[in-house]
């Protein structure tokens, strides 16, 4: 048996409020209505802005809120949005909306391996003292760009928090729209603007306060991954609870393609006699991952993983959480998928709490979700499977092994 390992390098702060909010239906009414309260600020980033249905109403509170004389600032990614419909882009500029486009795609750019740096993180910061992290798109919950109405909605959560967190969301959040400005300014040859900006992110970095006030509440932290000084904080949080887990581990999880030392964490987990259950994407999405995470199942149903694919909707979800009944509750919520593309290359964020109510709040949410609405995968059916279905599988893992490679990454 492998001793436990310590939590102590997260930093972990007091004094926070943290609501899980689960699927758009929770979502967008909380956001909305912070954002028609906001009074100076609203700081928004998202993967993906489609005005579908419901989407609508979150550019609306945008718009309205920038007409109101509220700074607004959204940035949205290259790909995950593409291009930006003019109509939006006119509404937005016309009622003072900022907007920024984070790596605009090309028609040859995704040939380059930093092209696949996405801004894959869902954030919003409304007046500095409320803060929105978790994986739920600017997307309707009964709409699929790609395929269209969905029946059942699909499965995802994020949370509302007030506390500390909230500065440090603020503070990345800044210093990333400033250097996005800067590398417009330097494309457009507005170099001494560009320096401008460099400066501004400074000076927004050396303003964080990066305290916490000692009054009861939640301990929480926000772990961000990008490509320079946080490479691998939230998959290393995940590898510290995980190997910490005395009674039970649950993960729901969008795309799960995990690399070796997480593999190996889970599997050590059951053999130690934790009870272990992933709940998985049982819809086909996307090629690649759908079938590049199947053939790292054989070994976690070999060692006592239970594994249950999600069946009515799309999953979406990435949490997680951790000896919710026991004596030291885990829980996450964030924009990372336990994959190369979240953990090798992206930026992501996610929340982590230390609380008993959370925790079981989340756990309740999932093990309802499991029992209702998933397919349990038997060790020997997983072993079974038609000979078309493995080929594939194993083709799109080594196209992924292939791609992790040329970024010149290990995973």
């Amino acid at each position: 048996m492998s001793p436990a390992a310590p939590r102590k390098r997260i930093d972990y702060l007091p004094g926070h409020d943290v609501q899980l909010l689960q699927g758009t239906q929770e979502f967008f009414p909380a956001l909305i209505a912070d954002m028609d309260a906001a009074a100076h600020s609203i700081q928004f980033e998202t993967y993906i802005f489609d005005c579908t249905a419901t989407g609508q109403s979150v550019a609306d509170a945008l718009i309205r809120a920038a007409e109101r004389g509220v700074d607004v600032r959204v940035a949205v990614d290259g790909f995950g949005t593409g291009p930006v419909p003019k109509a939006l882009r006119d509404r937005f500029q016309t009622a003072g909306v900022q907007l920024q486009v984070y790596s605009a795609v090309g028609q040859l750019s995704l040939l380059l391996p930093k092209a696949w740096r996405r801004l894959h993180r869902k954030l919003c910061v409304v007046d500095d003292e409320t803060m929105y992290c978790g994986g739920i798109n600017v997307l309707d919950d009964f709409y699929d760009p790609n395929h269209g109405q969905l029946e059942f909605p699909r499965f995802d959560f994020a949370v509302r928090a007030k506390g500390a967190v909230v500065e440090l969301a603020s503070d990345n959040m800044d210093k990333l729209w400033w250097r996005m400005r800067a590398v417009h300014d330097v494309r457009k040859r507005q170099i001494s603007r560009a320096v401008a900006d460099l400066k501004a992110a400074g000076a927004a970095q050396g303003a964080a306060k990066r305290s916490a006030a000692k009054v009861k509440g939640m301990r929480a932290a926000l772990l961000f991954r990008d490509n320079l000084r946080n490479r691998a904080r939230i998959e290393k949080a995940y590898l510290r609870a995980i190997g910490s887990a005395r009674q039970e581990i649950i993960i729901a999880n969008a795309y799960f393609l995990p690399g070796r030392k997480l593999r190996r964490a889970l599997i050590v987990a059951a053999r130690r006699g934790v009870s272990v259950k992933l709940l998985l994407q049982g819809r086909y999405e996307y090629f690649m991952q759908y079938h590049a995470s199947r053939p790292v199942y054989g070994a976690l149903l070999e060692a006592g993983v239970e594994i249950f694919e999600y069946a009515p909707s799309f999953l979406h979800a990435k949490v997680a959480v951790i000896d919710a009944n026991g004596e030291r509750p885990w829980a996450t919520v964030g924009s990372s998928n336990l994959e190369p593309l979240s953990l090798l290359l992206a930026r992501e964020a996610n929340v982590v709490v230390e609380d008993a109510d959370f925790a079981k709040d989340l756990h309740e949410r999932l093990v309802h979700a499991m029992e209702k609405a998933g397919q349990p995968m038997a060790l020997e059916a997983f072993t079974s499977r038609p000979l078309r279905q493995r080929m594939l599988d194993h083709i799109a893992a080594a196209i992924m092994r292939s791609l992790i490679w040329v970024t010149g990454n290990r995973y």
